[in-house]
């Protein structure tokens, strides 16, 4: 083939040169992918892990019922206002997850491990019964225990039953032993917290440490506050803002309706009702859901913050 001014351009040689890259690119492509389903590459499968008769996969379906993600992260990809799960097994075994998952609400305690101790599924997943081998084992829990053993959390409780603990155990096992190449990245010191959680000025060492500087609250709209607010407090992992049912009743249309409560008693949804809830989350339970699940948020909202969240929730 001739190119201009009757050149030879050697096209077939061009081409040939361009059909053996693209050949080698697929040889390789074709390679990788079959190396990637070897066993020999030692990855952790979620079906290979157990814990208590239960496998990781079923695990897996407890951890999304539940929306955890709405909280926590595994491998960084999730929400961010609980710690990632990733190592959380390998970083305090299957006995302090044990203790903690049922009553989230507050932290276990040194005599709380040691009771999980005495199930021998976890005997069989720590290697033993004894409770300072455990510790030295999982130095994640000591530093739970000796630090925030008995305090409470911003966890809530949720109704978990036995097969639904030891399925979440079997799948933070089977994150545990995944290989992550170093990810996600350990954090910085000295990263900001979140609008939500600084003290208000005056408020004390705990009481309003949602508020956000006075100067932002006057500034915002209220309704704009109150959505950054449940954003930030992590409310929306456990209520929907139209009227789906997930852990917790849905917002939409809740302000100024009837609600029923779970003692058969009815009452409007006013401001007094919205605030007490937030305050008090177990003083009026909805019908058709648990108690002790949603934690009180008293301590950690100031009054302008929750004028905000019920003028965001009224205009749902």
């Amino acid at each position: 083939m001739s190119c201009l001014n009757g050149t030879d351009c050697r096209e077939p040689a061009k081409r040939r040169i361009a059909l053996a890259v693209l050949a080698l690119m697929l040889a390789i492509f074709l390679l990788l992918s079959v190396w990637s389903f070897l066993p020999s590459r030692g990855q952790a499968v979620p079906d290979s892990i157990q814990y208590g008769g239960v496998d990781a996969v079923d695990g897996k379906r407890v951890f999304q019922a539940y929306n955890c993600m709405g909280c926590h992260t595994i491998v960084g990809n999730g929400a961010y206002l609980g710690p990632d799960l990733t190592r959380i097994h390998a970083d305090a075994g299957a006995a302090w997850l044990a203790a903690f998952l049922p009553s989230a609400g507050g932290w276990p305690t040194t005599a709380a491990v040691q009771v999980q101790l005495q199930n021998p599924a976890i005997q069989e997943d720590a290697g033993g019964a004894d409770l300072q081998a455990y510790l030295q084992r999982y130095p994640g829990a000591a530093e739970r225990l000796d630090q925030r053993g008995g305090q409470h959390t911003l966890m809530p409780n949720l109704p978990l039953d036995a097969r639904e603990v030891a399925a979440l155990i079997a799948f933070l096992k089977y994150t545990s032993s995944m290989h992550t190449e170093g990810w996600p990245p350990k954090p910085h010191e000295g990263r900001q917290i979140p609008a939500a959680f600084r003290p208000a000025a005056g408020a004390g060492p705990v009481a309003g440490a949602a508020a956000a500087p006075v100067a932002d609250a006057q500034d915002q709209d209220p309704v704009a506050r109150g959505r950054q607010l449940v954003s930030d407090l992590g409310c929306i992992a456990c209520h929907a803002t139209d009227q789906k049912r997930m852990i917790g009743p849905g917002w939409g249309g809740l302000a100024g309706h009837e609600v029923q409560l779970a003692d058969g008693t009815t009452v409007t949804a006013d401001e007094a009702y919205i605030v007490r809830s937030i305050r008090e989350p177990d003083a009026q339970i909805v019908a058709g859901y648990p108690p002790h699940i949603m934690p009180p948020y008293g301590a950690l909202i100031g009054e302008a913050d929750m004028k905000a969240i019920v003028a965001y929730l009224s205009s749902l």
